[in-house]
């Protein structure tokens, strides 16, 4: 019964600490699990970093001129403050990432080493405390059978003698050798006794001390270190959801300045922008007046106009038409394209033109003022190396001086010349008490009077062939226009070329005023352009305005614009040149 007590014991004990392994071993592959997660979403965090700053950095303006001009519109500066703002938030996703992997991850995998070492420390003593009771149990088995063993040897000893004394055929001496054996073998026993009994003793020692101290004590360790585990977890758990707690402040004030951003966007004001940056400066045409066909009415000759003295022919009024220059459709949309053209901006509107020009002019006041600075400390250090030869030689400062004087007058010939073009557009800029006075003069004159100033008036020329603002009249008819030695490419159809819109279809055909030679072949690809050959000879109806086209004409239903330098006019002693009618 004892022993098979003992061997329940002894295999309950086992059980245990099987089933203890099991779970142990099963607490770090969940740490393990744990680690990975926060590894995973560490490498989430990253990426999504990675990503918006990516996302941020495509959508930054680039260094050109355009996203220049787009940067004075608040709703692209709102746009640029989100996108480094939404860098910024990329940064604390980052700062999720690093605090994820130094808080947790390393804390774990360094953990996750300790607590092997530790588990494997406990199972060994357990162990090693279960092989040694089960080897002193054995020991007392041993003990045991030999002093059954004695014990039963003595037991027929004894029978022996006592057979043999008994037995009067046996010698004496036979009996004496029988009961000196008993003896023996009772001794023997008795010593087998005495060993069983200190060894039980000593065998319900360990076990006592086995299975109320040493086993739990062991069970105890592992129960701490499961414990201990699972508040390591607890504590991971709690760091997981506080290094995203602790960017949120920094987080907050990421999309309150997208707020801000979004907030600060005023419509007004880029509406504003956009009149400034394109408001032309023409002066609104006058009223359409009336005409009166019932009677017959000429047209008054202004300075400027063309008579045709060959066949006599004379324009009829009715016939020419008013240019509403705000709601003309621009088919080659040149003249307003900023950015491009001649030196002094004449393709542009006046005020376009004069915000231009006022614009250079402060480059150059910049750069005056840049070389004068550069003057002045050359001129100190000058001075300081005449008082002091031994830093360095005077003369060597002398060549940049020179060069920078010459710069300097450069640029002063460069604000001059700006400042007579500024001039000159701020002249021919019309004031608002002219529009005004000019709009009650059409009120109060009669019909006929106004009528007649109409006509003239339309028939005076306000803009060149490439949309350029100007009031000047041509000069005094040449002869002969003396062709270029040799024609460059044709004016860049970007900057020069003419606007033609769909006028010419409703206006008479215009007088010849002379004739012209195509010196070099013109493809006339751009729309109100002709193809010419070389040595062609066509009609001139329209003279060079100073924008270095001319107007001719091939036959009643081919006529267009060719560059003055490609060609070589004779005009008529008596023309004067024809007029563009807007």
């Amino acid at each position: 019964m004892v022993e098979e007590r003992m061997g329940d014991c002894w295999s309950y004990t086992k059980d245990q600490f099987d089933n203890l392994e099991k779970h142990t071993q099963w607490g770090i592959e969940f740490v393990e699990k744990y680690t990975k997660f926060v590894k995973e979403r560490s490498e989430i965090e990253t990426n999504y970093a990675k990503q918006i700053r990516n996302l941020s950095k495509k959508y930054q303006p680039k260094k050109n001129s355009r996203e220049e001009e787009e940067s004075k519109y608040t709703f692209c500066r709102a746009f640029l403050m989100t996108l480094n703002e939404l860098n910024d938030y990329a940064g604390q996703h980052e700062v999720i990432a690093e605090n994820l992997t130094s808080q947790i991850i390393a804390d774990l995998t360094r953990y996750l080493g300790e607590l092997k070492s530790e588990r494997k420390s406990h199972f060994h003593d357990g162990r090693k405390a279960q092989q040694h009771i089960e080897s002193s149990w054995k020991q007392l088995e041993s003990c045991k059978r030999r002093f059954e063993r004695d014990c039963k040897e003595a037991d027929r000893a004894q029978q022996y003698f006592e057979k043999m004394d008994a037995d009067i055929n046996v010698t004496k001496a036979d009996v004496e050798k029988a009961r000196q054996q008993a003896q023996m073998r009772h001794q023997m026993a008795t010593d087998s006794k005495g060993d069983y009994s200190s060894y039980l003793q000593k065998f319900n020692q360990e076990q006592n001390e086995h299975y109320y101290t040493v086993i739990p004590n062991i069970f105890q360790k592992l129960q701490d270190m499961e414990e201990r585990r699972i508040e390591r977890i607890g504590v991971c758990m709690k760091t997981f959801a506080d290094v995203d707690r602790q960017v949120l402040p920094i987080v907050g004030k990421c999309l309150d300045g997208m707020t801000k951003a979004a907030e600060s966007i005023e419509p007004k004001t880029d509406s504003k922008q956009v009149v400034e940056s394109y408001k032309s400066g023409f002066e609104p045409p006058g009223d359409v007046e009336f005409e009166d066909y019932g009677q017959a009415m000429k047209r008054t000759a202004s300075d400027t106009s063309l008579s045709n003295s060959r066949d006599g022919k004379e324009k009829p009024a009715g016939k020419t038409k008013g240019k509403l220059w705000p709601f003309i459709k621009n088919k080659n949309k040149l003249s307003l394209k900023l950015g491009s053209g001649p030196e002094d901006f004449s393709h542009l509107p006046p005020e376009q033109r004069r915000k231009k020009l006022q614009g250079k002019l402060d480059e150059l006041n910049k750069d005056i003022q840049k070389e004068t600075d550069q003057r002045d400390a050359l001129t100190k250090m000058k001075d300081v190396y005449v008082k002091n030869p031994q830093m360095g030689d005077p003369a060597s400062v002398d060549p940049r001086l020179s060069e920078i004087g010459q710069n300097i007058e450069k640029l002063q010939f460069e604000v001059q010349k700006f400042e007579g073009w500024l001039a000159e557009v701020e002249e021919r800029m019309p004031s608002k008490s002219d529009s005004h006075r000019r709009s009650g003069l059409y009120e109060t004159q009669n019909n006929t009077t106004v009528s007649n100033n109409c006509a003239q008036d339309r028939e005076r020329p306000l803009s060149s062939p490439d949309g350029s603002y100007t009031e000047e009249q041509n000069s005094e008819t040449q002869v002969k226009a003396n062709p270029a030695p040799a024609p460059g490419p044709a004016p860049n159809p970007t900057s020069s070329t003419p606007e033609f819109d769909d006028e010419f279809d409703d206006e008479e055909t215009l007088p010849t005023i002379g004739t012209c030679k195509a010196l070099y072949p013109f493809e006339g690809h751009n729309e109100g352009t002709i193809s010419v050959a070389e040595g062609e000879l066509l009609y001139v109806i329209e003279e060079d305005k100073g924008d270095g086209w001319t107007r001719v004409r091939r036959n009643e239903d081919e006529e267009g614009y060719v560059p003055t330098s490609y060609v070589e006019v004779f005009l008529e002693t008596n023309a004067k040149g024809a007029m563009t009618y807007i």
